[in-house]
């Protein structure tokens, strides 16, 4: 199956105006699991916790 590569951004240090944290993972393009943009917890080293990262175009 094809992987798209995907960058997750920080949602929680933007809404603060910190500098935010990317991570760049990749995903199945096709999966019936992931129709909307994906989402994780990761951890933001500004923060120094874990905070939810969402997928960006």
């Amino acid at each position: 199956m094809p992987q798209e590569i995907i960058t997750l951004e920080c949602t929680e240090a933007k809404a603060e105006g910190k500098p935010v944290s990317r991570y760049v993972t990749t995903r199945n393009k096709k999966s019936p699991r992931t129709p909307g943009r994906l989402e994780k917890k990761k951890y933001n080293p500004n923060l120094r916790r874990h905070t939810l990262h969402r997928e960006i175009k």
